[in-house]
Formats: structure tokens, sequence, C-alpha cells
């Protein structure tokens, strides 16, 4: 696994993180409970996958080789993202 794939799966998986935190919120009645879930959500974007996010798009410019996105749809490992059909009725 190159670095450029291990800093996006890093961050797919802090940005799953952020998700987890903000379901938890809006599914407990626990208001106690609900504020926590918020604000840990809130740090986690604010000071760790916001921060990281810029650090890949900032490896990435001095990098080309680490566009992992990029990378994938060369190899035809992605599909292009499609727009949707549009229908007869």
């Amino acid at each position: 696994m190159t670095v450029g794939e291990k800093l996006h799966q890093c961050l797919a998986q802090l940005e799953g993180a952020v998700a987890d935190l903000k379901t938890f919120c809006l599914d407990t009645q626990d208001q106690t409970a609900k504020k926590l879930y918020a604000q840990i959500s809130d740090t986690l974007q604010n000071q760790v996958v916001n921060p990281l996010k810029s650090r890949v798009n900032y490896v990435e410019s001095q990098e080309p080789q680490y566009k992992v996105y990029e990378q994938a749809m060369k190899q035809g490992e992605m599909p292009e993202p499609q727009q949707p059909e549009q229908y007869d009725r």
C-alpha cells in the first residue's frame, strides 16, 4: 500500500468516525450524551479531518503519483461517475 493510499484510507476512516458520532447524536435521547457526541464530532472534524484533508491535498500537489482516485481510474479499478439515466415515459 502506498503512502497516498494509506493517507486516503486514514482520512476515510476518520470521516466515518465523524459520521458515526453524528449518528449517535441523532439516535440518543440523553441530552448530555447528545451534546457530548456533537462536541466530539465537531472537534474531530475541525482538529483532525480538515487538517488531514489539507495535508492530503498538499501531498498530492507535490507528488502526483499519490493521487489515489486518479490512479484507480487510469487502472480501471473504479468506474467513472455516471449521470443518472434518462427514461422516456
